[in-house]
């Protein structure tokens, strides 16, 4: 045996581990559990998760998993990153996103931020923030051959981008030297507001524009590819990027028709894509962007150098709360963490109150130095690729790619972009995609901390200034805590008009050993839809649950224990709170046998892990008479 000077062995002295050594061990935990009896390799897939669009991540990944090489960095296929050195020179552009309507108080905030941190500006002008008159008052102070500037304009983005090049032109600004991107998405807009009458003039304007930027303004773009229209609707990784491969590909036609050669074309385009808590998958969707991207350009005869795709990564705002806004400092910081792993260009950390309303100073340097310290202090950027050569990695950036490129395929089998919007081809696969998803929050499968899980009734509510109104007619808007948050506004409404929540009574049997687990996994259940539990005393018997329910000013009940005394006390005390006034009575765990027993008694429903909480819930309030 190999020994190092510290007495430890070398690796290649370890015994090898075979995949069937590993099942056999898989085997045992599953029947140790009750959760299968599964052998060999249904022992491994009982251990696997079934993501959105047909994508399954599995436990174990070995080199037999690996896809086809992924090349170097900087060059082509480019999954590796769009520059050979990767985000190590620089690190990632910090960009922030700016949409207050006073030019005033824009400026300043944009000036806070570049003071301290940020590298560029996301700039909302138009009917979505800083009226286009007032973009000189807004980026005033600003080095414009420093700081780019993005903007995002919607239906104003011609007018916001003739402004932009007014100003370059003004302040001085050398043509070569100007910095940013225009905010031209036609398709995007139409996707917003469902409207494509203007389409054909949109995009002829948009074309117009990148021609004035490949002509006299080489370091800015005129496209901006946006993908958050299809994610924030509902879209998983694979479709979100089918989207936008579909959208690029419709303005590759209408730049090359104007008379831009494809390379010229392919330089007038940013992506700009969301970045999730889910961070290998968002790593995955960044790489497979490119990947994809790259065949595109290819395929267009683009030559090999103009076929990186350049991105801008935003946190999700589909993974933002209202209620308990400052875990989504913890959401934001892994999505970041996702984002530059993945070689995002520039990333954008939407402050943690950007769900209630319009940031205010102390979010948005939160939101700055996050990618700060992931820069600076975690060193993040210091290794290029860092997610290089993973198997599991590599795999799902394969499994995720195929599975955009068939999207975008049907899409474009569909007639383009624009006919798929039209026909509502999009939003019906959108819609089912989070219908599926939608099932899986009901059933706190998918948890939301703060919300679904460990909310806090306590919590002093977060007060901003309203966002300016989004457009809307297009594809919907959506949220993960949607459904949760309508519960939560009928129960504050109770509140406000009658200064109590409503309430539940749990009615624990047995000592605390017996009882503690179903009575904490139920008013945990009960909170997330606004509902206070009332556990006093801490044990009740049949002769003693009538004066505790009548003492908790609850209307309905829900018993917990372990099954043991369920069968020996539950139907006893679940006619006691019936005969006390109970108008529902609910029992921790799933009935079992004894279903038909208890329900003689008066147990109405219940509660255990994987039921839908939001019909639970939402059925408790209709009860209580929680409008």
């Amino acid at each position: 045996m190999t020994v190092l000077p510290d007495g430890l062995p070398l690796a290649d002295d370890f015994p090898e581990v075979t995949r069937d050594q590993w099942r056999h061990l898989v085997e045992g935990v599953l029947r140790k559990t009750g959760t299968s009896d599964a052998v060999g390799a249904e022992a491994e897939e009982a251990l696997a998760t079934a993501l959105e669009d047909g994508i399954t991540v599995h436990p174990l990944y070995t080199a037999e998993d690996a896809p086809q090489d992924a090349g170097f960095p900087g060059f082509a296929p480019f999954v590796r990153g769009g520059r050979a050195e990767g985000s190590a020179v620089s690190g990632w552009d910090v960009r922030q996103r700016h949409a207050h309507p006073d030019p005033a108080r824009t400026n300043q905030a944009i000036l806070a931020d570049l003071e301290n941190g940020a590298g560029s500006i996301w700039l909302a002008a138009g009917a979505a923030g800083v009226p286009v008159d007032g973009l000189p008052e807004a980026l005033k102070g600003v080095y414009l051959d420093l700081a780019p500037v993005a903007l995002d304009a919607g239906a104003d983005f011609e007018d916001a981008a003739r402004a932009l090049l007014r100003l370059y032109a003004g302040r001085e600004v050398p043509p070569g030297a100007a910095l940013g991107n225009l905010g031209a998405d036609p398709l995007g807009l139409v996707a917003r507001t469902g409207r494509d009458d203007g389409l054909a003039g949109q995009l002829a304007a948009a074309a117009d524009l990148a021609g004035i930027c490949h002509r006299d303004h080489p370091g800015v773009t005129a496209f901006a590819v946006d993908a958050l229209p299809y994610h924030e609707a509902g879209a998983g990784a694979a479709q979100e990027l089918g989207c936008s491969l579909a959208a690029a590909v419709a303005y590759l036609r209408t730049l090359t028709e104007a008379g831009l050669s494809v390379e010229a074309a392919c330089a007038q385009m940013e992506f700009r894509y969301a970045a999730t808590a889910d961070q290998f998958l968002t790593i995955a969707k960044l790489r497979a962007a490119r990947r994809l991207w790259a065949r595109v350009a290819q395929a267009c005869g683009a030559p090999s150098e103009a076929r990186a795709q350049r991105q801008h990564a935003v946190t999700s705002p589909v993974m933002m709360t209202r209620r308990d806004p400052w875990v989504n400092m913890l959401r934001t910081t892994v999505a970041t963490l996702a984002a530059g792993v993945g070689g995002a260009d520039a990333v954008t950390v939407l402050p943690f109150d950007s769900a209630i309303g319009l940031p205010d100073d102390f979010a948005r340097r939160i939101a700055r130095n996050t990618s700060t310290i992931l820069l600076e202090e975690s060193h993040l950027a210091r290794v290029i690729d860092p997610a290089g050569g993973s198997w599991y990695v590599e795999k799902l950036t394969d499994d995720v790619a195929r599975a955009a490129w068939a999207w975008f395929q049907e899409i474009e089998r569909a007639g383009g972009m624009a006919a798929a919007l039209a026909s509502g081809l999009v939003r019906d696969r959108l819609a089912e995609t989070w219908a599926r998803r939608g099932r899986d929050l009901a059933r706190r499968k998918e948890p939301i901390t703060g919300v679904s899980e460990f909310p806090n009734l306590a919590e002093r509510p977060v007060e901003r200034e309203p966002v300016p109104e989004p457009p809307s007619g297009g594809l919907p808007r959506v949220r993960r805590d949607e459904a949760y948050e309508a519960l939560r506004t009928r129960a504050d409404a109770q509140l406000a008009a009658e200064g109590s929540r409503p309430r539940i009574f749990l009615a624990a049997l047995g000592p605390a050993a017996a009882h503690t687990a179903r009575a904490s996994f139920a008013a945990n259940l009960f909170q997330a839809g606004g509902i206070e539990a009332v556990h006093e005393p801490a044990t009740v018997t049949a002769e003693t649950v009538a004066e505790a329910f009548a003492a908790s000013g609850a209307s309905v009940a829900c018993l917990c224990s372990s099954d043991k005394l369920y069968a020996q006390e539950a139907a006893a005390v679940a006619e006691r709170l019936k005969a006390a006034g109970a108008t529902r009575v609910y029992l921790a765990g799933r009935p079992g046998t004894q279903q038909d027993e208890y329900e003689r008694a008066g147990v109405d429903g219940y509660v255990f892990a994987g039921c839908d909480a939001v019909e639970v819930l939402s059925s408790a309030l209709n009860t209580m008479g929680v409008a």
